[in-house]
């Protein structure tokens, strides 16, 4: 593992803990409550949005069928590409604990998920990769539909759940989407270059 040099990052960190933990607090204590304790742990898990990658997948593939393909495998390649950057590169360089992992934070916030792994919280893989897809899709299918910016909501919902459940803070989400926004701005491209525009108007 290349880490970035220590007295770099802590004297960073730092400046950014502060805020953080005011933040992360807020979300998991104050602005919660029981009927947020049992639904949002289960909008972090793929599973739970299975439904809306098959809709989306069924629809793009009947209506185009072979630029839908080629759409498909954009998004496999914008989540890829995600994942690799997140937790193979930025996570294996910079390290910082997960507000779960240290003690002191944990003592002040209340967990609704048995995860909570040793690897860096910065960035969020599940930030990063659901604003990629959102990008993705926003990008590849508003000229489909005036709502493709919801694409948004349903990331930054994803995101949100994650500070709430106390195993990334919300610097980490913030950075991840930001990256993962880039990374699907450029696949989105990729897929316009190579396939062009996808339009229902004949």
């Amino acid at each position: 593992m290349v880490l970035i040099p220590g007295t770099i990052l802590l004297t960073f960190w730092q400046h950014i803990q502060p805020f953080d933990l005011w933040l992360i607090t807020l979300i998991n204590q104050q602005l919660g409550n029981q009927y947020l304790d049992k639904i949002l742990p289960f909008m972090r898990e793929t599973m739970f949005w299975t439904p809306l990658y098959l809709f989306l997948g069924l629809f793009i593939v009947a209506n185009f069928p072979a630029k839908g393909l080629w759409w498909i495998l954009g998004v496999v390649l914008t989540a890829a590409l995600a994942d690799l950057l997140s937790s193979q590169v930025i996570k294996q360089t910079i390290m910082r604990i997960r507000p779960c992992q240290d003690i002191e934070v944990a003592s002040q916030l209340r967990f609704f998920i048995n995860y909570c792994p040793g690897s860096s919280s910065f960035t969020s893989s599940h930030a990063t990769s659901h604003f990629a897809q959102a990008m993705f899709f926003f990008l590849t299918l508003r000229k489909l539909s005036k709502w493709a910016w919801l694409f948004f909501l349903w990331a930054a919902i994803v995101g949100y759940t994650q500070i709430y459940v106390g195993v990334h803070y919300p610097f980490d989400v913030f950075c991840g989407g930001l990256l993962g926004c880039g990374i699907g701005y450029f696949m989105a491209k990729l897929f316009h270059k190579h396939s062009g525009l996808l339009s229902l108007d004949k």
